[in-house]
């Protein structure tokens, strides 16, 4: 089925600039201008990507934008004229997957929505759910579960780490290769966001902080994930 991409924008211009350029590259779009008005739609459907500005009428951008990527499997592109460093580093820790800033023109928009749709794509040679260390991790449901049966979801973001590391068990992967995996621009608003993922990861994970046992920092080199993965 045709990838369905969301629009949360207030300005009526920039909802129809977006649907338009969106639509004539062959993607489905629904558009809202509250927050609300979207929320609600995400009850009866599932994007596989949302647009959502920042200075929304309604409710603060960024807890929409961090909500999403508790609670939805979608990849979520920051769309918005705040351009400080610190608006784009907070995005992506809350769990954006990119952030573009205003005035922009619509064909990159639709390239990075592309790029990240070719991203969320699994693997060819491995399944949806992987089993490491008693740990089976769903990336078809975004969740995952213990020994016990206990459920832990995750988001998009944290899942494109996890996935780039069971999809590489044991191998050291450098920051260069990790920003060529998952897209965005180098730079230190990239590198604290995977930080920030990572840690997260391993809090669901129940790692050591002090001492983790599956994804290992090696200082000055990037990171490598210790456990024996399998796929079905």
């Amino acid at each position: 089925m045709t990838a369905l991409v969301t629009i949360l924008d207030d300005e009526p211009q920039i909802r129809t600039m977006l649907s338009d350029a969106l639509s004539e590259a062959g993607f489905r779009t629904a558009a809202y201008a509250r927050a609300t008005e979207f929320e609600a739609a995400l009850r009866s459907a599932t994007p596989d990507v949302c647009l959502v500005d920042l200075g929304l009428p309604d409710r603060d951008g960024l807890a929409v934008v961090h909500r999403l990527a508790l609670e939805s499997g979608a990849a979520i592109i920051i769309i918005s004229g705040r351009a400080q460093v610190q608006d784009r580093v907070t995005g992506l820790e809350l769990g954006a997957d990119d952030y573009i800033i205003k005035p922009f023109d619509p064909a990159e928009v639709v390239a990075r929505v592309r790029a990240r749709l070719r991203q969320s794509k699994p693997r060819e040679h491995a399944g949806n759910t992987a089993t490491f260390r008693g740990w089976t991790a769903h990336f078809d449901r975004y969740v995952l579960v213990d020994e016990t049966g206990e459920e832990i979801g995750f988001s998009h973001a944290e899942g494109e780490v996890l996935r780039l590391f069971l999809d590489s068990p044991k191998r050291l992967i450098s920051r260069q290769q990790m920003q060529e995996s998952l897209g965005g621009a180098a730079g230190e608003s990239f590198d604290r966001a995977m930080d920030v993922r990572i840690s997260r990861l391993r809090t669901k994970l129940r790692e050591d902080p002090k001492n983790p046992q599956l994804i290992k920092t090696i200082y000055g080199a990037g990171y490598i994930f210790l456990g024996d993965v399998s796929w079905t």
